[in-house]
C-alpha cells in the first residue's frame, strides 16, 4: 500500500466522518496491509480532520474480545475534541454510525507521557492519571456491518470504532478502592441488560492505560495531560435503538447516562 494510497484511505474516512455517514465494504487496495500502517492512516485522518485529540479509545483488551474483533492483542483509536463530554449526554441515533454503548472506566491523565525508549511502569501511569470516572463509550462503525464489512486493518485505520466518551464525576480515592471487582449494571429504559466488572474483562483500569502509553510511545505519539482515555467495555456490545436511554450504574462508583434520541 503506497503513500498515495494510504492518503486515499484517510481522506475517505475523514470525509466520512465529517459527514456522518457509513459505506458498505472498502476497494481491497485501500485495506492497510497491517496494524502499523492502519494506525499510520488513523494518524493521516486526524489531519484531515483538523481537530485536537481530546482522548483515546481501548477494545479488545482480553482474548475473547480479540477473538470477537479479529485481533491478536489491544487495539486503540482516537476519540476527537467535543467528543469527550460530561453525563448526561444525549444524541441522535439517526447521526450516529452503527452506534454502541460500552459502560467503561475512564481515565483523566494529569500530566504528559510523551515517547521515550524505556516502557513505562503501571506505577509511573497510575501517577499519571489525575482521575478515574465511570462512564459509557458511544462507540461508532464507518463502514457498514454487512456482508461486506472489511478486515480489521481498515476498522483501526478509522480509530478502532472511536466515537463519544460520556463520563460521570471522578471516583474519590480510586486507587485505595477496589475497581477490579465492582459490579456495574447497564441498563436500557429502566431493564437490566448486561452487567460486569473489569476482573474478566480488562483486569485494572490502570493495565490498559499503562499498555496503551507504551503503544503510542513506540510510534512516537505520546499521551497528553487532559485527554481521556476508555479503559475497555466491561459490559459487551449492545445496538441501541432511538428513543432508548443507557445507564451504566457503577454503585457507590457513580452513575452516568446516555440518552439516544
Amino acid at each position: 500500500m503506497d503513500m498515495a494510497q494510504q492518503r486515499g484511505l484517510a481522506v475517505l474516512l475523514a470525509t466520512l466522518r465529517r459527514e456522518g455517514r457509513q459505506q458498505s465494504g472498502l476497494d481491497p487496495a485501500l485495506v492497510p496491509p497491517d496494524k502499523d500502517t492502519a494506525y499510520h492512516v488513523a494518524r493521516m485522518v486526524e489531519e484531515e480532520l483538523g481537530r485536537p485529540v481530546a482522548g483515546w479509545k481501548i477494545a479488545a483488551n482480553k482474548p475473547e474480545m480479540q477473538k470477537a474483533l479479529r485481533t491478536d492483542s489491544p487495539i486503540y483509536g482516537r476519540v476527537f475534541a467535543g467528543d469527550v463530554r460530561p453525563s448526561p449526554v444525549t444524541v441522535v441515533h439517526a447521526a450516529l454510525c452503527s452506534p454502541i454503548p460500552e459502560a467503561e472506566y475512564e481515565a483523566l491523565l494529569g500530566t504528559d507521557l510523551p515517547p521515550r525508549a524505556a516502557p513505562y511502569t503501571r506505577e509511573e501511569v497510575t501517577e499519571a492519571v489525575a482521575s478515574l470516572h465511570p462512564g459509557i463509550e458511544l462507540a461508532e462503525c464507518r463502514f457498514v456491518h454487512d456482508d461486506h464489512f472489511p478486515p480489521l486493518a481498515a476498522i483501526l485505520a478509522d480509530g478502532s470504532g472511536g466515537g463519544i466518551i460520556c463520563y460521570g464525576p471522578p471516583i474519590e480515592g480510586w486507587r485505595e478502592r477496589d475497581i477490579v471487582h465492582q459490579e456495574v449494571v447497564l441498563t436500557c429504559n429502566g431493564v437490566r441488560r448486561r452487567s460486569g466488572s473489569a476482573a474478566p474483562a480488562i483486569g485494572h483500569p490502570i493495565e490498559s492505560v499503562t499498555w496503551l502509553a507504551n503503544e503510542l510511545s513506540r510510534t512516537g505519539i505520546g499521551l497528553k495531560a487532559g485527554q481521556m482515555i476508555s479503559t475497555g467495555t466491561l459490559t459487551g456490545m449492545l445496538r441501541p435503538r432511538p428513543g432508548e436511554t443507557f445507564v451504566a450504574d457503577f454503585g457507590p462508583f457513580g452513575r452516568v447516562v446516555a440518552r439516544y434520541s
